[in-house]
């Protein structure tokens, strides 16, 4: 069972640029759906950037509204997780949460989107100022 685990504030400018780190506590680079979340103050949860890594290969998913400015990543050596945003808007300002559990073999990043995670971070707010 992977424990991830984030917290803090970040603050930035419209079009600047944030990322995110998430630690966890296990091994993320065997068959593992990686998720980033946000919610909005009065909003749903919002999936914006997901990945499935195993060691022959993985991919990712991404919502449209953050896809070619939202990069999720992992280095499986130090076993985090991270969330590279740029061209940053007021309207992704948000609490963002990692999420991050094992799954079988050829799971794949668009299954990953829809995944029922378990494990999950304490979430990092994020305010982009305009």
């Amino acid at each position: 069972q992977v424990q991830a685990e984030e917290s803090g504030e970040e603050s930035v400018e419209t079009g600047g640029s944030l990322r995110l780190s998430c630690a966890a506590n296990d091994d993320t680079g065997m068959n593992y759906c990686l998720g980033w979340f946000r919610q909005a103050p009065g909003k749903e949860r919002e999936g914006v950037a997901f990945a499935y890594v195993a060691p022959n290969g993985g991919n990712e998913y991404y919502a449209d509204s953050v896809k070619g400015r939202f990069t999720i990543s992992e280095d499986s050596a130090q076993n985090q997780l991270y969330l590279q945003m740029t061209h940053l808007k007021p309207e992704d300002t948000a609490k963002y949460y990692c999420a991050a559990d094992r799954v079988r073999l050829g799971y794949g990043a668009r299954r990953c989107a829809t995944y029922e995670y378990t494990s999950w971070g304490q979430g990092t707010m994020v305010t982009v100022s305009s």
